[in-house]
């Protein structure tokens, strides 16, 4: 409702008949590293969609445990952990494609993600990564979106290189991205990510088809209390609606939906053995009044959700 009063106290514009009937400018130079990214990337590429509703009990549930030990966690980074362990069991999902038919299977798993700041009062978008996030807690995942969210671009290395990267002449900027589709090296050090991710869920957009910029790309919805089928019955659960996006040429059908299936079945309880560490931390003492074992933690979440 209070969207759509800002919506109706908002002015319509100006009136017709006033004023010039259209205005041109330059695009943002912040915007060419994203643009000239999609651009590159996506050449070639015949992207496929796949469509997944999450129950995001578990991964809820496993939130609230890692505050009352003081980590403050979000959803995108409880699914950048999931997607990375995904992806060991699948390599076709981190394989690149390289010119002339040869392909790249990248054995060092790195997230991408999309990164919005406001340069100089214009927006710019920049690609985030965090590098082998199967083997990184959670926590220390959430507190690396948090830098590039809000770190100084001069204090984070990637926002660092990618602002750089934006000065460059454009002719420069092109031949580097090239170069990263054609030599394996370059492809390290610019392109590194396995995987990207992009949410929008903030705004309460349900689904999400993001570009094809690696040869799996994650679209991340909103969570949303819905009905659905549990044992016979329908009970209220937090869903959450996720795209993939992967590239036809290197994925098929079947192997790309048994890699989604994977995500969802992390997300759903199939991480608890990698966050055993992480729940093993002490809480603090306000909230040790009936100290409980990490593994009674986990069967605790285990009975947070009925099996499918």
């Amino acid at each position: 409702m209070d969207n759509l009063n800002q919506l109706q106290a908002s002015p319509a514009g100006p009136k017709p008949g006033k004023g010039p009937r259209f205005l041109l400018s330059w695009l943002s130079r912040w915007r060419w590293n994203v643009l000239d990214l999609i651009q590159i990337c996506n050449r070639g590429a015949i992207p496929t969609y796949i469509f997944e509703d999450m129950d995001m009990s578990w991964a809820e549930h496993l939130r609230a445990e890692l505050l009352k030990r003081g980590h403050k966690v979000t959803v995108t980074a409880i699914l950048i952990k999931a997607i990375a362990i995904a992806q060991h069991k699948h390599p076709a999902s981190r394989t690149s494609i390289m010119p002339w038919g040869g392909t790249m299977v990248l054995n060092e798993v790195t997230a991408g993600f999309t990164c919005e700041r406001v340069i100089n009062g214009q927006p710019a978008v920049y690609f985030g990564i965090i590098k082998e996030p199967d083997r990184k807690p959670i926590s220390q995942i959430a507190r690396e979106l948090k830098e590039y969210s809000s770190g100084e671009i001069d204090e984070v290395p990637q926002l660092e290189v990618e602002h750089r990267f934006a000065k460059m002449p454009w002719l420069v900027r092109r031949l580097i991205l090239w170069a990263g589709m054609h030599f394996p090296q370059v492809r390290l050090r610019y392109l590194g990510a396995t995987f990207g991710i992009s949410s929008l869920g903030k705004f309460g957009v349900k689904y999400l088809i993001p570009p094809c910029v690696t040869t799996s790309t994650i679209g991340i919805g909103a969570v949303e209390n819905q009905p659905v089928v549990r044992g016979g019955e329908v009970v209220i659960r937090p869903m959450m609606g996720v795209t993939l996006n992967f590239d036809h040429r290197l994925i098929d059908g079947a192997p790309a939906a048994v890699f989604l299936r994977d995500i969802r079945l992390l997300l759903e309880g199939g991480l608890a053995p990698y966050v055993a560490d992480e729940l093993a931390e002490p809480a603090p003492a306000h909230d040790r009044a009936h100290p409980v074992s990490a593994s009674a933690l986990l069967d605790d979440l285990e009975n947070a959700v009925s099996v499918r």
